[in-house]
């Protein structure tokens, strides 16, 4: 009941700080600090009370920002369409907002207070920026999109349509990462090993990723065994340590990826020439809302490195990081051979 009540009053509070600005700001900024009140109606109350603010926080973006005001009349089609997506991602983030408080409080019976109160401010920040951004990008492009009094260039209405398309690819992206992790934490990922190729999934991988070739330089052997894995896993993982590795290379310096057999299967190497890592932050780099201390990098939920750890285990492998001789990172997946 407590929770329930907070839904009701954080979407209440944020309407009553913005009613002075409102001749200031539009409507996409009223549905963003809305939004933010229902995440944190869900951080305090959980689903139940993440729904009742997702409603409530509907109902006033309606009623008191949307024109006409003080009706719940809507005569633009534009702001049918916002209201439309409001609702929907205020549920979207209250269920995934919903889901890794599950797992902070496991968390917290596993580790204690003092961690678990990291991951919830780790998530706090992460789910008020990371997801408000894109969303907000994409609803920015399709109201440029629809309104009425501008005719937009065809360059012009193109830029606007690859934007929103990125933006919402991106939270794809982050959502699905979100619902993957909650997978492998209830051990419920689905993973179908087989003797794999990884020459083929690492090629895959660099026709796919959005990397200027040049920046990588792949070394996999022809003669390599095959490994025992899920190809659609194994190439979500390399996806991930590339990409990582890419952000974190300096210029002129190519990531590296190896592979090399071993005595119970083959290790896969994706090496990188940056900064490296202190030791006493090798273990947290794989705990999720993490960005390796990069506090310059502020896209993505820092799920990245978790995620890719916890599918190479579902596929019985292990993932570890080492030093790159000479200075940097290189993170190195290992997995079984191939059944015969």
């Amino acid at each position: 009941m407590p929770g329930v009540i907070a839904g009701l009053l954080l979407p209440a509070l944020a309407t009553l700080l913005l009613l002075p600005a409102r001749a200031t700001v539009n409507l996409v900024t009223d549905a963003m600090v809305l939004l933010v009140s229902v995440v944190a109606s869900a951080l305090l109350g959980g689903l139940p009370a993440g729904l009742v603010s997702a409603v409530w926080a509907a109902v006033l973006l309606n009623f008191v920002f949307t024109p006409p005001v003080h009706t719940f009349h809507v005569t633009d089609p534009n702001n049918a369409v916002a209201l439309v997506v409001f609702a929907l991602v205020a549920a979207i983030v209250t269920w995934a907002v919903n889901q890794s408080a599950r797992r902070e409080r496991e968390s917290l019976r596993a580790a204690g207070l003092e961690a678990a109160d990291r991951v919830r401010a780790a998530l706090l920040a992460a789910v008020g920026h990371d997801l408000r951004t894109p969303l907000a990008a994409a609803k920015a492009s399709v109201s440029g999109l629809l309104a009425d009094d501008v005719e937009l260039p065809e360059a012009e209405r193109r830029e606007l349509l690859e934007g929103a398309d990125t933006s919402l690819d991106r939270l794809s992206s982050l959502v699905d990462n979100l619902l993957d992790v909650s997978r492998l934490q209830a051990g419920a990922m689905p993973v179908v090993a087989r003797p794999t190729a990884v020459d083929e999934v690492v090629a895959r991988v660099l026709d796919d990723v959005d990397l200027d070739l040049l920046q990588v330089r792949a070394d996999i052997p022809e003669d390599l065994p095959m490994a025992q894995a899920d190809a659609g896993l194994l190439e979500r993982v390399i996806v991930n340590l590339v990409t990582n590795a890419a952000r974190f290379s300096p210029a002129g310096r190519p990531v590296e990826v190896c592979a090399r057999p071993t005595r119970d299967g083959v290790e896969l190497l994706v090496t990188d020439h940056g900064p490296g890592l202190p030791s006493s932050q090798v273990d947290g780099v794989f705990q999720p809302f993490q960005r390796l201390g990069d506090t310059s990098n502020t896209e993505g939920l820092g799920l990245g490195l978790a995620l890719s750890r916890g599918l190479v285990e579902a596929m019985h492998g292990t993932l570890t990081p080492s030093e790159t001789p000479g200075g940097g990172l290189t993170m190195v997946v290992s997995l079984p051979a191939a059944a015969p």
